[in-house]
């Protein structure tokens, strides 16, 4: 009788978002039979950025753990690199647009890369996550699209890959873990606006000052999870947030789950709470010039808007009662794991 090996996929993690994402994914590939060694770069490494999130949502402790504590894309191809010649995995399973997507990516050599949530596109070059976006679509063998707008797109670039619509894991977490986080965390009494900044661009002295002029002008409350860059930022600009604003340490996702899910609103940078915001429908003014999640924008959910906007746009904030679904119906890791057999 032939035995047949397992399928082995290297999955490269190393930011929140992406341990958010790997969560639901490790458990359909396991419940695939696909055999799963999770690397962590090291981008992310503060512990509330970190090691909260694999305790939190049960992620398999990664097999690698490279502690790189940098975004430096060359610094952590190399040892990414080491590592998938030493495994000799079948897949190179890499997530988003950060810096350890486009490492692992480029770190694969000859193995197949799997790129999940290909094909968004913001059409700002200015965004290092943009530039990381494309470059990755170009390499992989396997697109693993949220919807079919980001399809389309990958088609209008002809990207030499297979295209597979599964829909968006965080919509699977989303799913699975905001009734976990709606029970397990106490939630302010009061009417509050959830707040997080941390975008490098977001981060630059004038667009920073701009940004906490708006919140402090405002009438609204904020509650406000600090992200270590953000905290830099401020410190060394001298900026004081007011009184107005509670400043927090980072959260947990399930924390910030259920943050977002009791705020009157959400005010972000960040392309998962723009998505998080939507399926806990809750309306959305997001602190840029374009986005890749566009089609929240379209159903009037999302407004983006550039900080002397920030009153007025939270002021016509409202969460469409006809919202459609968007990208997908929370059941995408399975169609990934699924997508990895030819």
């Amino acid at each position: 009788m032939r035995i047949v090996a397992a399928m082995r996929v290297l999955s490269v993690v190393g930011n929140r978002p992406q341990f958010i994402k790997s969560a639901p994914l490790s458990v359909a590939l396991r419940d695939a039979g696909i055999d799963e060694i999770v690397l962590h770069s090291g981008q992310h490494w503060d512990p509330d950025m970190s090691q909260v999130f694999f305790d939190e949502l049960s992620i398999p402790e990664p097999a690698y753990r490279l502690d790189l504590r940098t975004s430096d894309i060359d610094a952590m191809t190399a040892p990414i690199r080491d590592v998938v010649q030493r495994e000799k995995p079948d897949w190179v399973l890499v997530y988003g647009d950060t810096n350890t997507t486009a490492a692992g990516s480029r770190a694969a050599g000859d193995v197949a890369v799997a790129h999940v949530e290909s094909g968004l596109r913001s059409f700002d070059l200015a965004m290092p996550e943009e530039r990381n976006r494309i470059e990755v679509d170009r390499a992989s063998a396997l697109l693993l699209a949220p919807d079919e707008r980001s399809a389309d797109q990958l088609r209008n670039e002809g990207v030499a890959g297979r295209i597979e619509v599964v829909g968006d894991v965080m919509a699977d977490a989303t799913r699975l873990f905001a009734p976990i986080a709606r029970r397990a965390a106490a939630q302010p009494t009061r009417q509050y606006t959830a707040l997080t900044i941390h975008r490098e661009a977001n981060t630059q002295p004038d667009r920073l000052r701009r940004i906490v002029d708006a919140v402090n002008s405002s009438d609204r409350e904020y509650i406000f999870p600090v992200h270590p860059r953000t905290r830099h930022a401020l410190e060394e600009q001298g900026l004081a947030l007011g009184r107005n604003v509670e400043a927090l340490e980072p959260l947990g996702y399930l924390e910030m789950l259920a943050l977002v899910a009791g705020a009157e609103t959400v005010v972000t940078d960040s392309g998962g709470l723009q998505k998080e915001a939507y399926w806990l429908r809750v309306p959305c003014v997001t602190l840029r010039s374009s986005t890749e999640w566009v089609d929240t924008v379209a159903a009037g959910a999302n407004t983006l808007a550039e900080p002397e906007d920030l009153h007025l746009s939270l002021e016509a904030a409202r969460f469409p009662e006809d919202a459609p679904e968007l990208y997908g119906d929370g059941h995408a890791a399975e169609r990934v794991a699924a997508a990895l057999y030819p």
